[in-house]
């Protein structure tokens, strides 16, 4: 019981930090014009990669860890599957982003600066992933109201 308490409570936080991450790395995309904003960038997009982490570790241990009602449910439950479709496109809409990220922390690390003409498109991308993750949500608590 006090395991199942905590992974839902895990996850759970991992949905505060994962919005407050997304919505402050749209901002600073936004505002991004030069590299003295990618600080702000990367600090939101570091948290957005704990909530991430948080999200998926605490979310397969749930489902298929033999904690919460079994594999079998969250598999031929319509909802999950849904909640899974989101996930999916959200991790597709996050490609470019994190790839871009990447290869802009390895160019800040060798002294070079980032081409950052991509920040618009990335600060779209970002903030699509908003509502996403909201749905997410709604189908985790129809989930939990079985349905």
């Amino acid at each position: 019981m006090f395991l199942r308490l905590t992974l839902a409570i895990a996850h759970l936080l991992a949905l505060a930090i994962g919005l407050g991450a997304v919505w402050g790395r749209w901002r600073a995309l936004r505002r991004l014009r030069d590299i003295t904003g990618l600080d702000a960038v990367f600090h939101a997009d570091n948290w957005y990669g704990v909530a991430a982490l948080l999200w998926i570790i605490t979310g397969l241990w749930r489902a298929f860890g033999g904690v919460e009602k079994g594999s079998d449910y969250y598999l031929t439950s319509h909802t999950f599957l849904t909640k899974m479709g989101l996930f999916v496109i959200v991790l597709l809409l996050e490609l470019r982003p994190m790839v871009t990220f990447i290869r802009w922390r390895s160019q800040m690390k060798k002294g070079r600066t980032p081409d950052l003409s991509s920040a618009p498109l990335l600060a779209r991308l970002t903030i699509y992933e908003l509502p996403l993750l909201v749905l997410m949500v709604c189908m985790a608590a129809a989930m939990a109201r079985g349905w």
